[in-house]
């Protein structure tokens, strides 16, 4: 199917320009981003659908639930290193 698009004079040129540089076209770039946009619905169906997914899950932090902190994660990770080794925030 073709569709017809005006665009500014200057702005096409700009964008054949950049298409060049990164070794495509302007078509090519319109199809991708009409793509893209098409897309949107199906994405967010998708995303609709995980979240359904993950509250129907019966997976669970145990009875008593996470019971970690970031620190804790920190500390572990620390510990894991080199003996000897110190570590220095960057």
């Amino acid at each position: 199917m073709n569709l017809t698009v005006t665009i500014d004079d200057e702005v096409l040129r700009r964008a054949r320009i950049r298409a060049l540089e990164q070794g495509t076209s302007v078509n090519e770039q319109v199809r991708q981003f009409l793509e893209s946009y098409a897309g949107g619905e199906v994405e967010r169906r998708a995303r609709s659908k995980l979240v359904d997914l993950a509250r129907a899950s019966a997976s669970s932090s145990g009875s008593v639930g996470r019971r970690w902190t970031r620190e804790t994660l920190y500390e572990d990770r620390v510990s894991r290193q080199t003996p000897g080794r110190v570590h220095e925030p960057e």
